[in-house]
């Protein structure tokens, strides 16, 4: 493994199982740069520096940093540059142009290891589908992804058929408002139909049972708490939640 913790997946991977567990951890990692951690993935892009790529690393954590020296290097290697067009773009056609260029890498680095590993025609589609199940980098970056269809089992809800609330006591006015809000949400998209869930701005995932979940007051998307660092108790004492988008947005305004 190199200085980047980029080294191939553990030695016993060979499943598109495992393949698809690490590209779901470095996608993690790119959408944590471009989504809460974007003033931070921002401020290190420096056009006055050399060309600078964005890695998404196994450990669901990102990195922007200089491209590998070794030639051929051990994994395909992300777009090179990013930092040169930051400041001659909108800040959003930026983020989205980075998120693009990150999903195709995530996609070459997938299947270099399914050629690496001998995939065969039916793996190799197994691999694909599931990466397939997932939304894009662009996608959540976008603010495109707001709600998937139930699976056939009935695992895009909670058995109890609840929804995620902005507060965890299901009594205070506040988490009635949220309940309401979110379920004006869904009538206006579906016609009402409860077989839609919300999926988490950042990482895209569903409502999953006793998880806490909090609403933006402004763009009105729907986070897990840990996604966005607010639990329980923090939450009891924000009047008016701002998610990292919009606090990011309003900052630069």
């Amino acid at each position: 493994m190199d200085e980047l913790g980029l080294g191939p997946v553990h030695p016993s991977t060979r499943t598109p199982e495992d393949v698809f567990r690490d590209y779901r951890a470095r996608r993690a990692g790119i959408v944590k740069a471009l989504t809460t951690d974007v003033q931070k993935f921002y401020k290190q892009c420096d056009p006055e520096k050399e060309n600078l790529c964005l890695y998404g690393l196994p450990n669901e954590t990102w990195q922007v940093t200089l491209p590998a020296e070794e030639v051929p290097p051990e994994l395909p290697e992300p777009a090179l540059g990013i930092n040169f067009a930051r400041d001659g773009m909108a800040e959003k056609d930026w983020l989205s142009l980075v998120a693009v260029h990150s999903d195709s890498w995530l996609m070459a680095v997938a299947f270099y290891f399914g050629a690496r590993f001998g995939f065969d025609k039916e793996a190799r589609r197994r691999l694909f589908m599931m990466i397939s199940g997932l939304p894009t980098v662009y996608e959540v970056v976008a603010g495109v992804v707001k709600k998937q269809p139930k699976t056939p089992n009935g695992d895009s809800k909670n058995k109890s058929g609840s929804k995620p609330s902005k507060k965890p006591n299901s009594n205070s006015k506040l988490a009635r408002q949220s309940q309401r809000k979110l379920e004006e949400q869904i009538g206006k998209q579906d016609g009402g139909d409860e077989d839609q869930a919300y999926l988490c701005g950042v990482c895209a995932e569903s409502y999953a049972n006793d998880e806490f979940w909090i609403c933006c007051d402004i763009c009105e998307k729907w986070y897990h708490g840990e996604c966005v660092n607010i639990t329980p108790a923090k939450a009891e004492h924000i009047k008016q939640y701002k998610c990292p988008a919009c606090n990011n947005k309003r900052s630069r305004e």
